[in-house]
């Protein structure tokens, strides 16, 4: 994916070390590995971290994969990666597969990201789609053979459905909003971890619908559509400002990284991580995701810099927490 990085982005490093972070000189003393999994959707942003952070850190070795949210998280609990890339918050589940293994974590929201549906631009009858639409199209009980079983004013042609797949987060958040938590995805889709070859699906199929983070929707205009989303209010696309002011609901969402503590006293894994949250603002909207506000940024960098632990997105009692970033940090 293509970025054109703001200019002067590497001469902000020489002021990190005000901001309790790491200045140029200290970046290229650094040397080792750092290992990363996890999300297709947040690998945009950690690949133009990574970027970045080698013009300095040129003897770091940062590798950084896209097994999906669940797949990261897997390898994060087996100690295997030092980062763990995604695009939900930990499942309870998730969380005591890791404190069996001994490892602790550090949670980072990092971003807003608008799960964008899109069809194919030769599509001219879906423009949106309210949530039940949705679930017609998506859920097994719904299961839409053809666009006329969306809304008998469209055209009688069966529907191609794209999907990310089950071990992305994306796919998660989705099946939560559109399915519940005791309803099912419909099982005859075409899946991907990746969500370019989602891409080149609906962008090769009149008929076909799709879904995946915001960046990879912007940095496709020209070979897909946006389908807006009526989540009650009426129809509303995805945009900066609707994902970023929560008017794009019910698909807009915070994107995280989180960090093994054990790793984060390795100097390379905590370098990374503080050019990570010092450069985030910067590099998200490069590659078409939207940037935390001030309010949010400055605690998630405290809670680094604490190193505190553990997720402050699941009650006591192991159920995710709703709302907004706003909320959850208030």
């Amino acid at each position: 994916m293509h970025r054109m990085i703001a200019a002067g982005l590497l001469a902000s490093s020489s002021l990190l070390l005000a901001a309790g972070a790491h200045p140029a000189d200290d970046l290229k003393a650094l040397k080792g590995t750092v290992k990363i999994d996890g999300s297709s959707t947040v690998f945009p942003i950690t690949e133009a971290v990574a970027e970045e952070f080698n013009k300095s850190a040129s003897k770091v070795r940062v590798t950084v994969g896209i097994s999906g949210t669940g797949g990261g998280f897997k390898r994060f609990a087996a100690g295997e990666i030092d980062i763990s890339d995604a695009s939900r918050p930990i499942k309870k589940s998730e969380s005591e597969g890791a404190a069996k293994s001994g490892v602790e974590y550090v949670e980072l929201p990092v971003a807003y990201d608008g799960l964008t549906i899109v069809v194919n631009p030769k599509n001219t009858w879906c423009t949106a789609l309210t949530v039940d639409q949705v679930r017609k199209i998506y859920t097994a009980a719904g299961a839409a053979k053809t666009w006329a079983d969306v809304d008998p004013s469209w055209p009688a042609k069966p529907i191609k459905v794209y999907s990310p797949g089950t071990d992305s987060g994306t796919f998660d958040y989705f099946k939560e909003v559109v399915a519940g938590k005791d309803g099912a995805i419909r099982s005859d889709m075409s899946v991907s971890e990746d969500d370019n070859v989602l891409v080149r699906g609906v962008s090769g199929d009149e008929n076909a619908i799709g879904f995946f983070g915001c960046a990879y929707y912007f940095e496709n205009k020209d070979k897909v559509k946006s389908v807006a989303v009526d989540g009650g209010k009426g129809p509303v696309s995805p945009t900066v400002d609707t994902i970023e002011n929560g008017s794009y609901a019910p698909f807009s969402r915070p994107l995280f990284i989180y960090v093994n503590k054990a790793s984060a006293s390795r100097p390379e894994v905590a370098g990374f991580v503080d050019f990570y949250l010092k450069n985030a603002a910067e590099l998200v909207g490069e590659v078409g995701y939207v940037k935390l506000p001030e309010s949010i940024s400055s605690k998630v960098a405290a809670n680094w810099k604490a190193r505190r632990t553990g997720t402050q997105f699941t009650t006591p009692a192991g159920e995710p927490v709703t709302g907004s970033l706003a909320t959850v940090y208030e």
